[in-house]
């Protein structure tokens, strides 16, 4: 799609936006820019919601904010992806950078939040060191589930790494055997489930949190395991 032709869809996307999460958006504009992510291959910026400045005695209130939408980097992912939906990932990325507005006025980090557990998956994705509580800041459908993206995290409080490890998964039980030498916290990416999710369903053995929790952490075990028959 060229850009002229995302500019127009960005303003159709906008048009059918409610006007009330517009208020204190100064402006939604389309960059040519394309912005890869500093440090991982394939990811980009696809918005971006910049806070702008407000001068006292201006008239105006509250957090403004400038909405940018990098034409570029929907370019890049189209070329990576076969079926890239330009109009679902306009819609999704606006309604991002919008909550992340709506928020700042209402001086609430749960995005933010997100954020920085979808960067620490990332990292966990690909060998690096993570907070191995990032995925609490991920969505929670129910307790002791946490979602990031397309992985989903269940999580058992344990004081040691138990011999066999039982869950249950859209209502059908499973275990696994943790494999030698794993440690707590301990991150099982499961195999041989039926009907998985998107992305991986990883099993997250840790201990009960304590206030220690605040001062960084040691690293995490991470192994990719079968379910026992």
């Amino acid at each position: 799609m060229k850009l002229t032709e995302f500019e127009a869809l960005v303003r159709e996307v906008c048009e059918a936006v409610p006007e009330q999460f517009l208020e204190g958006v100064a402006e939604v504009v389309v960059s040519a820019r394309t912005v890869p992510h500093p440090d991982r291959a394939d990811i980009y910026t696809l918005g971006e919601c910049i806070p702008l400045p407000v001068q006292v005695g201006s008239g105006v209130e509250g957090v403004q904010s400038r909405i940018v939408l990098y034409h570029g980097s929907f370019a890049a992912l189209a070329h990576l992806q076969e079926g890239f939906d330009w109009r679902a990932e306009a819609w999704e990325t606006l309604g991002h950078e919008l909550r992340h507005h709506i928020e700042w006025r209402a001086h609430a980090p749960d995005l933010e939040d997100f954020d920085w557990a979808v960067e620490h998956n990332f990292a966990r994705h690909d060998g690096e060191a993570f907070d191995p509580t990032f995925f609490l800041s991920g969505e929670s459908p129910q307790d002791g589930v946490y979602q990031v993206e397309d992985d989903v995290f269940l999580e058992q409080v344990v004081r040691d790494i138990p011999e066999r490890v039982s869950f249950i998964w859209r209502g059908m039980p499973y275990a696994v055997i943790p494999p030698d030498g794993a440690e707590l916290p301990c991150f099982l990416t499961i195999e041989g489930i039926t009907q998985p999710p998107e992305g991986q369903l990883v099993v997250v053995l840790r201990k009960r949190p304590s206030v220690l929790d605040l001062f960084g952490h040691g690293g995490a075990f991470q192994a990719t395991v079968r379910v026992a028959p």
